[in-house]
This record gives structure tokens, sequence and C-alpha cells, in this order.
């Protein structure tokens, strides 16, 4: 096996560790679907790297990471796959949106069963109510977050 090979099973299974660690605490730091959650799973982990647990320490981390591997972490922080539904859920509070889209192709998605996607999840306290404020796009439903909703 050459050290291309090599290298991206590494790289391989480190996106697959990661991807799994986020999945199974994400659920541990609340508030859920919050800054505040992202950033105490950050804290957890850096801590748990050996990174002092200063505003430097967290810098190096991050830094250390980069930009593409946060990004990842982040995605899969605020996403939900609700495989019953066949619907998958975004939403990261930096977004003014979370988004409800179906996970196969060409499926229909109504306000009904982004609801209950959004009420599974946990969001329904964090967007607005009003579905006359929802956003029925081709395959997607955007809703607006209370606090960018005023």
């Amino acid at each position: 096996m050459d050290s291309a090979d090599v290298t991206g099973l590494q790289a391989t299974l480190f996106d697959f560790a990661i991807t799994e660690l986020v999945r199974q605490h994400r659920q541990s730091f609340q508030p859920l679907w919050t800054r505040d959650s992202w950033v105490k799973l950050l804290i957890w982990l850096s801590l748990n790297c050996g990174s002092r647990g200063d505003e430097e320490g967290m810098k190096q981390f991050v830094d250390a990471l980069g930009p593409v591997v946060i990004s990842r972490m982040r995605r899969v922080f605020f996403e939900r796959e609700l495989d019953d539904l066949d619907l998958q859920v975004m939403g990261d509070p930096a977004e003014q949106h979370v988004l409800v889209l179906p996970m196969a192709p060409g499926v229909s998605l109504d306000l009904e069963r982004a609801t209950a996607a959004v009420q599974r999840v946990g969001l329904q306290e964090l967007v607005v109510a009003d579905q006359n404020r929802w956003q029925q796009l081709d395959a997607v439903v955007a809703i607006p977050r209370l606090e960018l909703a005023t």
C-alpha cells in the first residue's frame, strides 16, 4: 500500500470518527440548537484532547482543526436525519432559517410534514409558529428563526 492510500484511509477514518463523535454527543450540550451548545461541544473536545481551557487554548484547538473540519463538525452538530419521515432538518443558529428537506430526490414536502419534523427535533420554540411566514421553495421549507424574525 503506498503512502497516498494510507493517508486516504487515515483521512477517511478521521472523518468517520469525528462525525460519529459529534453525533453521539450533540444532545449532551444544552440548550440544544444554540451557539452555546456548539461552544460547549468545542470546549469539551478541546479539553479531552489536552488543550488548555482558556481562550488561547480554544483558539489553538480550533485553528489546529482548520476551517474544513470545523465546518463539517458544525454541519453534523446542527442537522438531524429523520428516517421515518424521510426528512432532514438543518438548524444552525448562525443561519436565518431552519431548513427542512426530503432526504430522497423528487419527494414532495408539505407544511404538515415539516411541522412534524420541527417538533420531533425540538425546534418549535425557536422558530416562527405562523406557517404563513414559512417559505416553501422547490423541495425545501425555510422557517424563520425567532430571534431573527423581528
